[in-house]
């Protein structure tokens, strides 16, 4: 006789009350490991949850719309291989191994604070919503709402075209951008037939641009940004890393490529300046009275994907080498571009660093990523003519560009970091005294 298995939440992370917005197995359905069993969603980030078991569902314990945390029962698995049977009693919460389970991330950003976002007469009731999975994962991957879709299928079931329809409708007459979602006082966004100038294509944002606009909207307007550009001097630095690529320690693994980039560096600078100067390392309190300073270290790096634009998290920087720093700059890497960063890996950082110099250009104003209060942008470097006393020597410069907080740093305090990077980087010597 088959065995019976209950598959409880494991550990996500740091987050409670999840939404489940989509169930992608039922009653019957077979089901192997790593297959995705439903798909939860956070206020940062959308995650499918992979069976560990094979077996056939027998009992699906929760529905779209549930709000679910570690240790909620999601499925009763009937498993074609001996197994111990679990207890009838679900696991609770504390009784769930506190081993993170790699649940690919399918979409990973930043999202505004929802508390006091929500309008108290708004009906938040879910209606009830009749799509097969395929049809779920074509109106999650256009940013539908199928609640808001009319079903023409039998008994009213949503099909592909019923998408298609609701895309096209919703296009044709785009909602305006009120001036409360503008900011207090802006007008409202122009309403413009683009079309009566010439040819138009209409294509529709991404998921992780529609997630994280409203966030880079908001910081750019609530948080009063100063960019202050410098060059640093990294010809010697170039020389080093170049020669220290080649001779990658014993522990490196075998089955990753060594690749010691500049970023790595550039990250254990950043971590020298915000040790000098702890006013960089620190975040506002929401009503704006205190000044929290950290006392530890998590940079976020910026990584372009072909989803788009995520921001992984490197914990306790100050305790790892350049090589462990380039070997996590990697692994994370591959995780943001093949959609398997956890929740967990987009939290906690203190400082962002956003490296434009693999695709090119100089100088930009990135935007500060609340509630950190600086970020540094990387240009590409270029050899340039220096002059050293006598005559023009040719050195590589880097072009760095520094956004902070006016509120928490002051203009002085900008430049003396800026400055403190540049000295660094031209002799990182510097970080051994």
């Amino acid at each position: 006789m088959a065995n019976l298995k209950k598959i409880f939440l494991p550990d996500i992370g740091n987050f409670k009350e999840v939404d489940v917005v989509e169930i992608l197995v039922a009653p019957g359905d077979r089901v192997t490991p790593e297959k995705g069993l439903l798909t939860l969603e956070s206020d940062k980030a959308a995650m499918e949850v992979p069976s560990l078991e094979e077996g056939i569902v027998q009992t699906v314990h929760v529905k779209v719309g549930d709000k679910i945390s570690q240790g909620a029962l999601l499925f009763t698995l009937k498993l074609e291989t001996q197994q111990v049977t679990f207890s009838e009693t679900p696991a609770a919460p504390a009784a769930v191994s506190q081993k993170t389970v790699p649940l690919p991330a399918l979409e990973s950003c930043e999202l505004p604070p929802p508390a006091g976002a929500l309008d108290p007469n708004v009906q938040t009731t879910t209606p009830a919503v009749y799509a097969s999975p395929s049809i779920r994962r074509f109106a999650r991957e256009l940013g539908v709402d199928l609640r808001n879709v009319k079903g023409f299928g039998p008994k009213t079931r949503i099909t592909q075209e019923d998408v298609r329809v609701h895309v096209k409708s919703a296009l044709a007459e785009p909602a305006p951008i009120s001036s409360k979602s503008m900011g207090s006082g802006l007008p409202e966004w122009p309403k413009v037939d683009f079309s009566a100038f010439g040819l138009v294509e209409i294509q529709p944002l991404s998921r992780i641009q529609k997630l994280s606009g409203p966030a880079l909207h908001r910081n750019a307007l609530s948080i009063p940004h100063i960019t202050q550009f410098d060059e640093a001097d990294i010809t010697d630095l170039e020389s080093f890393r170049k020669n220290a690529e080649s001779t990658p320690p014993a522990s490196w693994p075998v089955e990753i490529k060594p690749r010691l980039t500049l970023l790595a560096f550039l990250i254990k600078v950043v971590v020298a300046a915000l040790h000098r100067y702890p006013q960089f390392n620190a975040s506002l309190e929401a009503g704006g009275e205190n000044l929290v300073l950290k006392r530890y270290f998590h940079i976020g790096v910026a990584v372009d994907t072909p989803h788009g634009l995520v921001v992984p998290v490197i914990r306790e920087v100050d305790q790892k080498g350049v090589w462990d720093l380039a070997k996590e700059l990697t692994v994370v890497s591959e995780k943001a571009r093949t959609r398997k960063l956890l929740p967990n890996d987009l939290e906690g950082g203190c400082f962002t660093l956003s490296s434009l110099g693999g695709i090119g250009g100089s100088h930009f104003t990135p935007i500060i990523r609340a509630p950190e209060v600086a970020i540094l942008g990387i240009g590409r470097a270029a050899i340039k003519p220096v002059w050293q006393g006598e005559a023009f020597v040719p050195r590589l410069l880097l072009p760095l560009s520094l956004s902070y907080d006016h509120r928490v740093i002051d203009g002085a305090a900008g430049a003396r970091f800026i400055v403190y990077l540049g000295k660094l980087l031209q002799d990182i010597r510097r970080l051994l005294v």
